[in-house]
């Protein structure tokens, strides 16, 4: 009796482990070049990312040694964003007044420290005001940082947009002086003085095969349709508007998100990538989730305005990098191209301390398509987990009537 339960965990297990992680399973293998130290850094290839899963969860680094053993090696995902940081200045306001040019409000800042950002927030809504910023350290002598520098702010029931933000390059003073050129009382209600500092990522700009723009007078909509080179992750656009006037248009950016064949014709399935407002006060920067995509749509509400013309479109994202971690030696593969596969975990994930600092990046060979071996040209029974999970139930149901009959017959 106990060696058909030896039998049955043997099979049990045998198959489980011969149903994961095989490089067979994969689509895709690129050779890493230079492999020499512990540690490697590899960039994806704009290329790669098509034939990736959407999260990027099916890249696995296998290495195939002398005695045809196959290893497997760890590895970490980055995505290189920003990164930003923001510390705020304690401050009190020591002064408020106003006078027919408009109302003044003077900070006193309890450190040293430079700051370049200012947060605001006034009770009045549906305003367009030019601000002037002035420091100083005796209160006697005031010395411009910005002016003529413009907030807006418009609320019905339509839309809500506010632009209250004051960016201007670092400044050291004990005092800074705000002016508000306002004719009635703009109801200062919250300020925060503060140093942003930002670690910019490394963006990559992502070529357009193809671009349409389509003006929908029913919609009262610009549509602007966008074929890339390749499927990317997206995760910043620029709209470039040619216009000698103020405008506000909101914005919502689709991607395609699946696509059906219907007859002879492909369909296409859009979901939203981010919206916002285009407007003549903005940078008309739009960033978003990274989103890998081939297709995007750009839809311009113009409402009751004459539309504008664009100038032009920039579509970028973060570059994405592995660090792996190679201890034995072997000929390593990048492999790619599971659509059903589960992220891995790994422990380097948690010591990300212990990584060094200065890391070497080796190259990818070329794209490669990974033979089947015929005998599992078909799928494995296991691959499905339904089929894992009946396999299991199977055993806990022989396994408790072999017990069962044990206890029975004692």
């Amino acid at each position: 009796m106990r060696l058909q339960i030896n039998l049955v965990l043997t099979f049990v297990l045998l198959t489980i482990s011969s149903s994961y992680g095989q490089m067979e399973s994969y689509e895709y293998k690129r050779e890493l070049i230079g492999v020499q130290d512990q540690w490697h850094k590899i960039v994806i290839p704009k290329t790669m990312f098509g034939t990736l899963s959407r999260k990027l969860t099916d890249i696995r680094i296998y290495g195939i040694t002398k005695n045809n053993d196959t290893i497997e090696a760890p590895y970490i995902l980055q995505k290189l964003k920003d990164h930003t940081s923001i510390k705020n200045n304690e401050f009190k306001i020591i002064n408020t007044s106003h006078t027919d040019t408009g109302y003044f409000y003077t900070f006193e800042v309890s450190s040293a420290n430079p700051v370049n950002q200012m947060d605001l927030d006034f009770g009045q809504q549906n305003y367009d005001w030019q601000l002037q910023l002035e420091g100083s350290n005796n209160q006697q002598e005031w010395f411009t940082i910005i002016d003529d520098y413009r907030i807006v702010s418009i609320k019905n029931e339509l839309t809500d947009f506010t632009f209250d933000k004051l960016s201007f390059p670092s400044s050291k003073y004990n005092y800074y002086r705000l002016q508000v050129d306002s004719k009635t009382d703009p109801d200062l209600q919250k300020v925060s003085i503060q140093q942003q500092n930002i670690v910019e990522g490394s963006l990559q700009d992502y070529a357009i095969k193809y671009q349409n723009s389509l003006e929908n007078k029913q919609t009262k909509q610009t549509e602007i349709s966008i074929e890339l080179e390749h499927a990317v992750p997206v995760s910043f656009l620029k709209i470039t508007p040619n216009a000698a006037f103020d405008y506000y248009r909101p914005v919502s950016i689709q991607y395609v998100s699946d696509s059906t064949l219907v007859g002879l014709k492909w369909k296409f399935h859009f979901n939203t990538l981010t919206s916002g407002v285009l407007n003549s006060n903005g940078n008309n920067e739009f960033k978003a989730v990274s989103t890998t995509t081939k297709k995007l749509k750009i839809h311009i509400h113009n409402q009751d305005n004459q539309p504008l013309d664009i100038n032009s479109i920039q579509v970028k994202g973060y570059a994405h990098e592995l660090i792996t971690r190679i201890t034995e030696p072997a000929t390593y593969y990048l492999t790619y191209g599971h659509k059903n596969a589960n992220q891995p975990r790994y422990d380097i994930a948690k010591f990300k301390e212990s990584i060094p600092s200065e890391i070497k990046t080796i190259k990818l060979g070329d794209e490669i398509i990974i033979e089947k071996a015929e005998a599992t040209s078909t799928s494995p029974l296991f691959e499905n987990k339904l089929w894992l999970w009946g396999i299991m139930i199977i055993l806990i149901l022989v396994l408790g009537g072999f017990s069962f009959k044990m206890i029975k017959q004692k």
